[in-house]
This record gives C-alpha cells, sequence and structure tokens, in this order.
C-alpha cells in the first residue's frame, strides 16, 4: 500500500456546484493543482474522489471532486481530512518533516548540540505530532526501562509508561534524524 498523508482539511462549502473550500496543513497550496485523485477520511470512513477542479483563493483553496454536485452534498463532508500519496504532498524544506515520518521515532535524552543516542539515554517513542496553541507538540509515549526515567518521572498507578506532550520547539527538540529514527530531547524536566 502506498504511504499516504494529510494535505489538508474541508473547511465548509462553496458556491452551489459541490465545491468546497480546504485549509491546507502545510500552509502550502500549490502542490493540490498536481493532484489528480483524493481519498477523504473522517478517521473511520474513506472515499476515493477524482479531481475536477482547484481554484486557489486568499489563505483557502476552492476544490471540486467528481460526484459533488450541491452544497448539500459538499457539506456531509466538512472537517474531513485530504489524504493523498507521498508524490502530492508538499515538497520538504529543510528542518521539515511529514507528521507520518516522526511518528515511531526513539527520542533519546541530550543536552548537547548534536547529542548521541545510546540505549541508556532513550526516553520513549513518538506516537504523534499535533497542533497545539502555539505550536506542533510531540506526543511522547514514555520508556518503562529507561534508567534516566527511573527517579524523574512518574508512571500511571499500574506501572505502565505513560504519554506527554513536547512542545516541537527548538529549546525542547534538538536534532532529528528520520532516517536514523531518532530524535533528540534537551531537557528531562519536560517529562516530569
Amino acid at each position: 500500500m502506498t504511504e499516504q498523508f494529510v494535505v489538508g482539511i474541508v473547511r465548509g462549502t462553496h458556491g452551489v456546484a459541490g465545491e468546497f473550500k480546504v485549509e491546507s496543513t502545510s500552509g502550502e497550496y500549490e502542490h493540490f493543482e498536481r493532484m489528480e485523485e483524493v481519498t477523504l477520511t473522517d478517521g473511520s470512513t474513506s472515499k476515493v474522489f477524482k479531481v475536477e477542479e482547484v481554484a486557489p483563493g486568499t489563505g483557502t483553496l476552492y476544490m471540486k471532486l467528481a460526484g459533488i454536485n450541491s452544497p448539500e452534498e459538499a457539506a456531509k463532508y466538512n472537517r474531513w481530512e485530504i489524504v493523498v500519496p507521498r508524490k502530492y504532498a508538499h515538497p520538504l524544506q529543510k528542518g521539515e518533516w511529514y507528521i507520518e515520518d516522526l511518528k515511531g521515532l526513539s527520542v533519546f535524552y541530550s543536552d548537547a548540540a548534536g547529542g548521541t543516542a545510546t540505549a541508556e539515554n532513550t526516553v520513549g517513542t513518538v506516537t504523534n505530532v499535533m497542533e497545539g496553541g502555539s505550536g506542533y507538540l510531540v506526543e511522547i509515549l514514555l520508556s518503562e526501562s529507561s534508567t534516566l526515567l527511573a527517579d524523574n518521572v512518574k508512571f500511571d498507578k499500574n506501572h505502565n509508561p505513560r504519554k506527554v506532550f513536547v512542545p516541537f520547539k527548538d529549546q525542547f527538540i534538538g536534532k532529528v534524524d528520520v532516517d536514523a529514527k531518532m530524535m533528540q530531547l534537551m531537557h528531562l524536566w519536560i517529562l516530569e
């Protein structure tokens, strides 16, 4: 199966022909013009559509999909995500990553710039990245066996690892290496 990425969110209807407004998850819209087919999903249901037309707007995009021909039909997909294969996702710039590529990275602690990962300083695994109030948050499932966490982090009452949210900002997250499947955490105190 081809890798799929969320590239946009349906944000309401536009006009009378079944178009809808699209918010790009990357903030960029040019890559939508290359799309021939998209999948709309609400998390439990997915539907594939041929793209008939894409038109840029101010801070938004208008999209018309085959088979959606009225505002009422378009309204059914409000807040659904637009998912496409990697080749149609926005091209990455230096220091950018797709959220799907960050999921599963091992998180290691080192306060030194460009620190080195070892089994002893691994503190958890990235399970998700989501939008927070002033930026993105990295969801980390803490590692039960980390010696670094033994005295610093409280696990739940059943002694299971817990999840924490860390701002995806330079002062908290250092080196990110998707190829090596590693992400550096700059401060242990943020896990408490």
